[in-house]
């Protein structure tokens, strides 16, 4: 007489709830990376007790502590950025230039770059960091 089954018992994991799982933690980090700050030079801007939001194409003229100048997060010396400026903003109708300038640097060198945008003729709006109450 033979006892033994027929069959040997194998083990199974369920998958069916994984397909769930990876669409949640896509859709999860989706959201999270168009929240990351597009801009990645690290400036301390000046605060201001009001903000306007700027809804036209703009440009990002970013101004280190060390004097280093970015045109939209592409760095260029300070006797090329006339030049830089005039040709970004020749296909541009109405440029607006948003100008991130450290609050480490002194008054003259700010009134230096607003030289260089009065100059070419294009509208710059000084950034700030909102004061938190």
């Amino acid at each position: 007489m033979n006892l033994r089954k027929r069959s040997a018992f194998h083990a199974e994991v369920y998958t069916g709830s994984l397909n769930d799982i990876m669409f949640f933690l896509l859709l999860f980090f989706l959201i999270i990376s168009t929240l990351v700050n597009p801009s990645v030079i690290k400036l301390m801007l000046p605060k201001a007790t009001t903000s306007q939001a700027i809804s036209k194409q703009q440009i990002s003229l970013s101004v280190t502590a060390d004097k280093r100048y970015f045109v939209n997060n592409q760095e260029i010396g300070f006797d090329m950025l006339e030049s830089e400026l005039q040709r970004i903003t020749s296909t541009v109708t109405e440029p607006t230039v948003v100008l991130r300038f450290d609050n480490a640097l002194s008054v003259q060198d700010l009134v230096d770059v607003l030289q260089i945008g009065n100059k070419v003729s294009i509208k710059m709006v000084l950034a700030t960091k909102s004061m938190q109450r």
